[in-house]
């Protein structure tokens, strides 16, 4: 019996809160064992003077972690689903997606309430691709102006008066006890998330399969299907941090609805597609959505970024 498990995390604010969430769980669910965090840096938070889309993408922010499991300095790391890459380095594996926060953004202002309400030529910071396609299709006058940085640190930013609104995601402010910032939500259907945004997700070696039972009390199984979905349109899209790429998957009556969107971040022009599918089987429903947004030219719009 797994009497010890080390969770490998980044040391953000919200990164930890993420570990300790997962590691409370763990706790509750096997009485006895030892559940423990190892912070470490990543290469994705020392570099914060350049786009992620051009350092290499967010996975950046699990490649130290993933090799302190190598190295058997941690048994598992947890993330961010959104900030996993489509497909895991060799020899790992997602052991369990958590029951999904609020999944989608926010728009944050100390003197605006909504999106609409900004003058014409406001600073808006997003480091992310995605939402600032988006804010280009509703808002062509804006001034995009990259943001990164943890949490307090975009916030910290906005109120020394260097931007007049940035888009946060709801679900890390509501973590860190921030709801208070949360001026307005952009939601789906006319303001499409991250894919998998506002879920956490569990790492572990592929083989290990005593981690991966003690793992498994940690699944939510309908978030796991949503989200099985909205990756599997992002891999056949070749979607990363480095294309402005949107998906929402939610449970309806006949199975399961999934809205795609692909956007150009120079024009604001978007691309939307959207299905129905089997709950038993997300990718098929992924690129079926996948399939709808290359007959409308996404290859070519991703392909010309």
């Amino acid at each position: 019996m797994t009497t010890r498990l080390r969770i490998a995390t980044r040391q953000s604010a919200l990164a930890l809160w993420q570990a300790e969430h997962v590691a409370a769980r763990l706790r509750i669910a096997h009485v006895g064992m030892d559940v423990e965090l190892v912070p470490m840096t990543t290469r994705g938070d020392q570099i914060l003077d350049q786009p992620l889309s051009l350092i290499g993408g967010k996975g950046l922010f699990l490649k130290e972690l993933e090799v302190a499991m190598l190295e058997g300095r941690a048994d598992i790391a947890v993330h961010s689903l959104k900030d996993v890459p489509m497909d895991l380095e060799p020899g790992f594996a997602l052991g369990a997606v958590l029951e999904r926060a609020d999944p989608f953004d926010a728009f944050v202002s100390n003197h605006y309430a909504r999106l609409n309400e900004l003058p014409q030529g406001a600073r808006v910071g997003s480091s992310s691709l995605r939402r600032q396609a988006q804010m280009r299709a509703v808002r062509p006058d804006i001034e995009l102006v990259d943001l990164r940085g943890n949490v307090n640190t975009r916030l910290a930013k906005l109120d020394a008066g260097d931007y007049d609104a940035i888009i946060l995601a709801c679900a890390g402010l509501e973590r860190l006890g921030l709801a208070a910032r949360i001026r307005s939500r952009l939601e789906a259907p006319d303001w499409l998330p991250a894919v998998a945004q506002g879920a956490i997700a569990v790492e572990y070696r592929s083989g290990d399969s005593v981690t991966a039972e003690l793992l498994k009390v940690l699944d939510d199984a309908e978030t796991h299907t949503c989200v099985a979905a909205e990756r599997a349109m992002n891999r056949r899209l070749h979607g990363s941090c480095n294309v402005p790429i949107a998906g929402f998957c939610i449970h309806a009556e006949s199975g399961l609805f999934l809205a795609g969107l692909v956007g150009d971040v120079s024009n604001g022009r978007l691309l939307r597609a959207e299905a129905q599918g089997a709950a038993n089987d997300p990718e098929a429903l992924g690129h079926q959505v996948a399939k709808l947004l290359q007959e409308k030219g996404a290859d070519e719009m991703l392909a010309g970024r």
